[in-house]
């Protein structure tokens, strides 16, 4: 096992698929600067900065990707991705579909999102739903290196186009990555901490949060199962019904907004295919409606905590006169 932190965990996996395969390359805002590394080695043709253009480098790819190449590119900041929306979403997307399967489009989109850096609201914006909403796309957001390097390598692999979303506060935390570590597949969740009384399913940061606050819980006798999605499209629903088939119930949390977020899909599912094993509402706990703030402590109150993870499931608890 070997020490890293997030962000070398994507550069490893970069420089791995990139030996591997001739046709893979990075480019994009500051790449070549921030991962000098892959520039030294694989050189300036496969590695390349680029101007500030997200249409540009996202349409880019694209094109690339048709043409057999598997591109990487970073558009920095999740927000930027409304610059490039046309690309990913209506030709990326949607070409492989509208040419009857004669191009693919192998590429991976990589992005920061959400809070820990008191950027503001135009660099801090968790839009990960708008894209699970598009078809054609596969959509990851893990939480640990070993996940990252993993699910990275898969994505680089996969015929189709992937968002890899990137917790900015996760950026510099580090976890034990296996030297070896091949790809994992897409749409497999992990299941961080098994429990019977309550499934809190979550991903990116918020899963830290859960894990807290799972521990608060068992201190007070409740046993809580907690599941990281990792993939958000595809969606891992058969591990998150059979916890909710053991529990009886759930708990989603997530900094991104409420309405029409990843919660949302899940309970509407969870709904329809578990409702008679819930013995309890659905609860979701998101981040407001709002633009996120550039003050450290006000964008911490902005992203769901712990304590009111362990809230909301006390309250489930004690309707139910369990606790």
């Amino acid at each position: 096992m070997t020490t890293m932190t997030v962000n070398d965990a994507i550069t490893a996996a970069l420089a791995e698929e990139m030996r591997l395969d001739p046709t893979v390359m990075i480019f994009g805002e500051g790449v070549a600067t921030k991962r000098h590394d892959l520039l030294e080695e694989f050189g300036a043709a496969r590695v390349r900065n680029t101007p500030l253009a997200e249409g540009i480098i996202a349409g880019t790819a694209a094109g690339a990707a048709a043409t057999g190449l598997r591109p990487v590119v970073d558009l920095l900041f999740a927000p930027f991705l409304c610059y490039a929306m046309d690309e990913i979403v209506n030709s990326a997307g949607k070409l492989r579909y509208i040419s009857g399967g004669q191009f693919s489009f192998p590429m991976v989109v990589l992005a920061m999102t959400g809070a820990g850096w008191g950027v503001g609201a135009q660099h801090n914006h968790n839009v990960e739903s708008w894209f699970v909403h598009s078809p054609g796309l596969k959509i990851v957001m893990p939480s640990t290196p070993a996940d990252f390097k993993g699910l990275m390598k898969s994505a680089i692999r996969d015929d189709n186009p992937v968002l890899v979303f990137a917790d900015i506060a996760l950026g510099y935390s580090t976890g034990e990555v296996p030297e070896d570590a091949d790809a994992i597949p897409l749409g497999k969740a992990a299941v961080r901490r098994e429990g019977r009384d309550v499934t809190l399913v979550s991903y990116a940061k918020t899963v830290g949060t859960c894990m807290a606050a799972a521990e608060t819980l068992a201190a007070a006798g409740i046993d809580a199962e907690v599941i990281d999605l990792r993939s958000l499209k595809p969606l891992d629903e058969a591990a998150i019904l059979r916890s909710v088939a053991r529990t009886g119930r759930l708990v989603v949390v997530h900094e991104a907004s409420r309405l029409c977020g990843v919660g949302a899909e899940i309970a509407a599912m969870v709904a329809e295919k578990a409702f008679a094993s819930l013995r309890a509402p659905v609860l979701r706990l998101t981040g407001p409606d709002a633009p996120a703030p550039a003050s450290f402590p006000l964008e911490q109150a902005f992203v769901p905590q712990a304590d009111a993870v362990v809230e909301a499931v006390r309250s489930l608890m004690v309707e139910r006169g369990i606790a």
